[in-house]
């Protein structure tokens, strides 16, 4: 089981998840070799891994919410397909397991129904598939990340974690080459590798590796996230809120939203719902104390409707395998 020191260490890492042991242990107040001990720890459990992500914006692409009503007895291997795949994540089985509700990467300017004969998989088992476009994100990554497990730190640590690294990105996307493939491979892998290690399997030289991860980062194109299993946690309830909110108040709503400690992702989509809020709850009566005192709390929510997911089945890039998350190749 984690403690209030592993919460602390996980919290420092989604503020900056390649900060120093050295670092993450003065706010966390252990040592440096403490620091490192617990997170290895944890990473060798499955219970979290840090990855590095690159923008589907690099490639031209979008994100898609799809959500596909199956068979219930044939949703297993269309499920196993999809999630395997690496343009597809935050997959999960929802609606007593008859739905797969997934995010999709696949340009924006093509029409709908080709994004999804592209992405997926012919089959018999598909009944019904609605899709619509993720327009825009709320909060701030590292910032509005989900906290529901505690690991409590002040602003002023968190600042210190932040540095003066910018919020937003800086300047135009910086081109990505055949050569920054192996960087980004070890980086999907294990977002905390070394400017050593990564030097050693690049070819190149730290200074190199130091100068093309900040350039990549400042530029908003790679970015990094800490994935964490929740129900290792001690949450075993995760859930998708759709909701319905007048334009005049999207961005307020969204916003707020997205900085409840329960919420692991909230975004502005198309469709008649134009709100997703992925909430993370212990169990049932944390989820409704989480709707009638939270969400009902916030002006500008017209309707909603939410979605249980009865199995997580991928984060953005790991996979959930026998209670652990891993790395795709290794599931």
């Amino acid at each position: 089981m984690t403690d209030a020191v592993d919460g602390k260490i996980l919290r420092a890492l989604q503020c900056a998840p390649r900060a120093s042991f050295r670092l993450v242990g003065e706010v966390a107040g252990v040592s440096e070799q403490t620091a490192a001990r617990r997170f290895h720890a944890l990473r060798r459990a499955g219970v979290m891994r840090v990855v590095g992500l690159v923008d589907p914006a690099v490639h031209g692409d979008a994100r898609w919410v799809a959500r596909i009503r199956c068979r219930p007895d044939r949703v297993g291997p269309l499920a196993d397909v999809l999630t395997r795949r690496s343009d597809i994540a935050y997959a999960g089985l929802a609606s007593g397991g008859s739905e797969i509700i997934c995010v999709i990467s696949a340009p924006v300017h093509v029409p709908r129904d080709d994004v999804l004969l592209r992405q997926l998989p012919k089959s018999a088992s598909v009944l019904d598939v609605s899709i619509d476009l993720l327009i825009h994100p709320f909060g701030t990554t590292g910032r509005s990340d989900w906290t529901g497990y505690g690991g409590h730190l002040t602003p002023e640590q968190v600042q210190l974690l932040a540095g003066e690294r910018p919020l937003l990105p800086a300047g135009p996307p910086v081109r990505l080459t055949d050569e920054d493939t192996p960087l980004l491979d070890a980086l999907a892998e294990d977002g905390r590798a070394t400017h050593t290690q990564l030097a050693d399997l690049t070819g190149w030289s730290t200074a190199r590796v130091a100068r093309r991860l900040d350039a990549l980062e400042n530029s908003g194109v790679l970015t990094f996230d800490v994935e964490l299993l929740s129900a290792r946690l001690g949450f075993a309830l995760n859930a998708t809120l759709w909701l319905r909110v007048a334009p005049a108040r999207l961005a307020h709503v969204g916003e707020e939203l997205a900085d409840h400690a329960e919420v692991a992702f909230a975004a502005a989509i198309s469709g008649e719902s134009n709100v997703m809020v992925v909430v993370i709850c212990r169990d049932t009566e944390d989820l409704y104390r989480y709707l009638t005192t939270k969400v009902a709390a916030v002006p500008g929510i017209d309707g909603y409707a939410v979605s249980i997911h009865v199995h997580r089945l991928k984060q953005a890039t790991s996979l959930i395998s026998r209670g652990r998350l891993v790395p795709p190749a290794f599931a």
